[in-house]
Order: structure tokens, then C-alpha cells, then sequence
């Protein structure tokens, strides 16, 4: 999965910095491609014997990229999903992984203010994760 984000992150990263000089400082690809590499290197092993620690070692990995905003809450994000985990895990149900990213998205969301509907990272993440626990519930 991360291969798959890592991929199409090199693939559009021109762009995401095109998108960014609108209302930014133009650095959001270069920064997304930093954080991709340490997630990558991250999860290089296949089947992590715990994913706990995968994500939280994954998490401070990404937090020390130099990419500004977007890397101290993705870092957030995966330390996040790293406490939501219990320790020694090595796979989840979908349950399991709804409740792990849940975890996550709270822990981002004890960082900013931001909310679905400010224009920010939030837009796409919490209805996903919100998706993801209606099928992991309701089927």
C-alpha cells in the first residue's frame, strides 16, 4: 500500500507543487516526496512483525522530513495509527483497521483546528476514514 501512495506521489508531485504556489509556497510536492522516501524505508519489510511499532517508528521517521506543516500531521497521523494498534500486531481485520486509523485521525485532529471544509488535508481524510468504519461496521 505504501509502495502504490509512494508511486503515485513521484508520479503527480509536480503537480501538487503546481497546486500549492496558488495559495502557498509551492513546496508541497518536494515536501510529499520526503515523506513518501521515510515511509517507504518505513514499511520496506513486507510483514511487519508488529504494526504497532511499524507505524509509530514510521510516524518520527516522517516527522523529522523537512516539509512543514503537512509532514508534523502526517507524522501525527501514523503515531496515531501506531497507538490504535495493540502491540504485537501483525495484521488487522477491517475492524481492526478502521480502529487504528480512526486513532490516527484523532491524533491529527489534536494538532489542528482544521476540519472537513477548510481546504486542508481533512477534505479527503476524515470522510475516508469515516467510509472505511461505516463498511468495517455495516458492511
Amino acid at each position: 500500500m505504501m509502495a502504490r501512495a509512494a508511486s503515485r506521489i513521484r508520479e503527480h508531485h509536480a503537480r501538487l507543487s503546481q497546486l500549492d504556489s496558488v495559495a502557498g509556497d509551492g513546496d508541497h510536492g518536494s515536501a510529499m516526496l520526503r515523506t513518501m522516501d521515510r515511509l517507504e524505508k518505513a514499511f520496506a519489510n513486507e510483514s511487519p512483525a508488529d504494526l504497532s511499532l511499524s507505524f509509530a517508528e514510521a510516524g518520527w521517521s516522517v516527522m523529522d522530513a523537512d516539509g512543514g506543516a503537512s509532514t508534523s500531521l502526517i507524522g501525527a497521523f501514523f503515531l496515531g495509527v501506531g497507538e490504535g494498534t495493540a502491540a504485537g500486531t501483525s495484521s488487522w481485520n477491517c475492524l481492526e483497521m478502521a480502529a487504528a486509523l480512526q486513532a490516527g485521525l484523532k491524533a491529527i485532529q489534536a494538532q489542528t483546528q482544521a476540519r472537513p471544509g477548510d481546504k486542508t488535508m481533512m477534505d479527503a481524510l476524515a470522510p475516508a476514514v469515516e467510509a472505511l468504519v461505516s463498511v468495517a461496521l455495516f458492511g
